[in-house]
């Protein structure tokens, strides 16, 4: 198994069984440090408040201030970082801590790979998994240099990685000359 570090002689190796390549956006922590913010209200209101104007509005503004801050931190500490993984037979997108979302893709199922110099999330409308019907699909994490794949079904994904050319070089390289089921000629 061979990890890939930024900074190291890129060329795929004829025995490398794994290339791993990652992008890390440290802003969403700022992001989820809003959504740890907003829970902390709704347990300082649940726990603090008089309950003179009543449960009901209290119990709103609780359960409202929670769920925004999970849904606010879970949402933003997913796509803190994306890791890439590419093996001989398949690409694995791997987003957060967690790993979730998560896509596997097998490299038959990819007809070639570009690199793209610079990615924005204004592109693809803001951070995450995203899906434009015009573009294709893509995990954006940051702005900067990402892989492009250009699959057999005619649909695209891109992944914001570092080091993206290597991963282009490393998935290119592995790839299969023909559409899966067609004739060789």
């Amino acid at each position: 198994m061979r990890d890939h570090l930024h900074g190291e002689n890129d060329a795929p190796h004829p025995h490398a069984d794994v290339w791993t390549g990652r992008a890390t956006n440290r802003v969403q922590w700022l992001l989820a440090l809003v959504g740890a913010a907003c829970m902390a209200l709704g347990i300082e209101l649940a726990v603090g408040s008089a309950w003179t104007s009543g449960v009901a509005p209290l119990v709103m503004a609780v359960v409202g201030c929670i769920a925004a801050g999970l849904l606010v931190l879970f949402g933003t500490l997913a796509f803190v970082h994306v890791a890439l993984r590419v093996d001989e037979e398949h690409l694995e997108v791997r987003c957060g801590h967690i790993g979730v979302p998560r896509r596997r893709i097998p490299l038959s199922q990819v007809a070639g790979a570009t690199y793209i110099s610079h990615v924005t999330p204004r592109h693809w409308g803001g951070w995450g998994y995203r899906w434009r019907p015009e573009k294709g699909t893509a995990v954006v994490v940051r702005r900067g240099e990402g892989v492009e794949l250009e699959l057999w079904d005619g649909h695209t994904f891109t992944i914001t990685v570092d080091d993206a050319e290597a991963a282009v070089r490393v998935i290119e390289a592995r790839l299969r000359p023909t559409k899966p089921g067609a004739p060789a000629h």
